[in-house]
């Protein structure tokens, strides 16, 4: 489902691509998400994707960097994968820019955050590409 292709695509589009202006200001701006988004697909052109693969590889991006969708991810798998003994001390602690505790380190939040975003993107794009 996963090539090495479509990583080498992603790859570049969301870090070679991707200038610090769109880094900074995606998650403030739909017109910043927007173009971020488009220099962000144009690697994935050298594969020939379908026009579908293309919208669901260009609309999952924008709606997951635009809202950060992949903070509520880690902060789902934070307060509900928990032992139930954690719930109600990480319920009340939980940081809700990464989702992780108040006390992991703020390097450490950043990181394991960006690694969720790009496996969400990896895993979309590698459905829509195969399947569509």
């Amino acid at each position: 489902m996963i090539t090495a292709d479509q990583l080498f695509c992603h790859a570049i589009g969301d870090y070679v691509l991707q200038s610090h202006y769109m880094a900074t200001n995606k998650t403030k701006s739909s017109a910043v998400a927007i173009y971020h988004v488009l220099t962000y697909a144009l690697p994935f052109l050298f594969l020939r994707p379908s026009y579908m693969a293309m919208v669901i590889i260009v609309g999952s991006h924008f709606v997951i960097d635009r809202w950060r969708l992949a903070r509520f991810v880690v902060a789902f798998k934070n307060l509900f994968l928990s032992r139930p003994s954690e719930y109600e001390r990480l319920s009340v602690e939980i940081d809700m820019a990464t989702g992780f505790p108040n006390d992991c380190p703020p390097w450490l939040a950043v990181w394991l955050l960006i690694i969720v975003d790009n496996i969400i993107h990896v895993l979309i794009n590698g459905l829509a590409l195969k399947y569509l």
